[in-house]
């Protein structure tokens, strides 16, 4: 390859990655360094330091973003924003958070179900949004 062309894409490189530290979306990145979003996912299938450095700027730019995004929570919590006060304590304090308290009768008791009553369990659960449901679900 001519050694003009490594040096602009050395420099693009190094743009693109300083600017996905500042913003962690790739396409937003890509438009801002005017390179293609193929180029650099051919970049990243091509040379995994760059692959590594451009996992670690997503990371960097999401770390600052969830920084940025920590201090707007605490103004708005300071300005008295009820809305952010709520979320705050759901997340943060264990007595606001929200809980599911399942309770039965049998004790200790060991109840052998039939595989209907499992499945039957299982689609409340699942609908209970407790576990994630069957990726091949027949309904």
């Amino acid at each position: 390859m001519d050694n003009t062309i490594e040096k602009r894409q050395s420099k693009n490189k190094e743009q693109l990655l300083e600017i996905l530290k500042k913003t962690p979306i790739v396409q937003i990145a890509c438009e801002k360094a005017g390179v293609s979003r193929a180029t650099y996912y051919r970049w990243r299938k091509d040379n995994s330091g760059f692959s590594q450095a451009s996992d670690q700027a997503l990371l960097d730019g999401s770390l600052l973003i969830n920084d940025m995004a920590e201090s707007q929570m605490i103004s708005a919590i300071k300005d008295k924003n009820m809305t952010a006060i709520i979320f705050w304590l759901k997340t943060h304090h264990d007595a606001y958070r929200n809980r599911v308290e399942v309770t039965t009768t049998n004790g200790n008791q060991e109840i052998n179900l039939t595989d209907e009553q499992k499945e039957l369990l299982n689609k409340a659960i699942e609908m209970a949004a407790l576990i994630p449901p069957k990726e091949n679900s027949n309904e």
